[in-house]
């Protein structure tokens, strides 16, 4: 038998390389394409369930906005965030020329105010009695951020950033949260 050159054997080895990799690709698409049938199952009608109300884009879209407007009506630069019940980010606005800090500062506003379901101003007080609260991940207690419930329940969280001072994050937080109610 004769021995391939180098080339030879790099032209067959790549050859069989592709032949591989087109084998898989292939089975992994025809996999893809084709997903196993999962039986339909019905939950029965008494507790298994439960339905929650969610914040739609648009309507974070549009509170974020009207706080970000209250803002700049009094030449605030300031981040604002909006997050969903379960604390994820839905938009966030940074205003022209919000600090750095402002970002994950506003985000972890709306996140304390929804998890508690209370605005921030009032949970920064309840640090006097349990000052461990600080240190649950993703927390914030400065002033700044406010719940949005439907039903008396929490939806959403606005966090508002940059301003001098938690009261001022705060008032445009509650701008943005009143812009809902329109």
């Amino acid at each position: 038998m004769k021995s391939l050159s180098r080339r030879g054997r790099v032209t067959i080895g790549a050859a069989a390389l592709a032949a591989v990799g087109a084998a898989t690709f292939g089975t992994v698409s025809a996999n893809a394409s084709a997903p196993a049938v999962v039986p339909a199952t019905t939950a029965a009608a008494s507790g298994t369930t439960t339905t929650s109300t969610h914040l739609t884009i648009d309507a974070a879209t549009r509170a974020a906005q009207a706080a970000l407007d209250a803002a700049e009506r009094e030449n605030q630069r300031v981040t604002v965030a909006v997050v969903d019940r379960n604390g994820n980010t839905v938009v966030t606005l940074r205003g022209d020329g919000a600090g750095p800090q402002s970002y994950e500062s506003a985000e972890r506003k709306a996140f304390t105010a929804v998890s508690w379901n209370a605005p921030t101003s009032e949970l920064a007080g309840r640090l006097e009695q349990t000052p461990n609260l600080k240190d649950i991940p993703g927390t914030l207690f400065l002033g700044g951020g406010v719940p949005v419930t439907a039903r008396n329940a929490p939806i959403a969280g606005i966090g508002v950033a940059g301003a001098p001072s938690g009261t001022l994050d705060e008032k445009y937080a509650q701008a943005g949260a009143a812009a809902l109610a329109r």
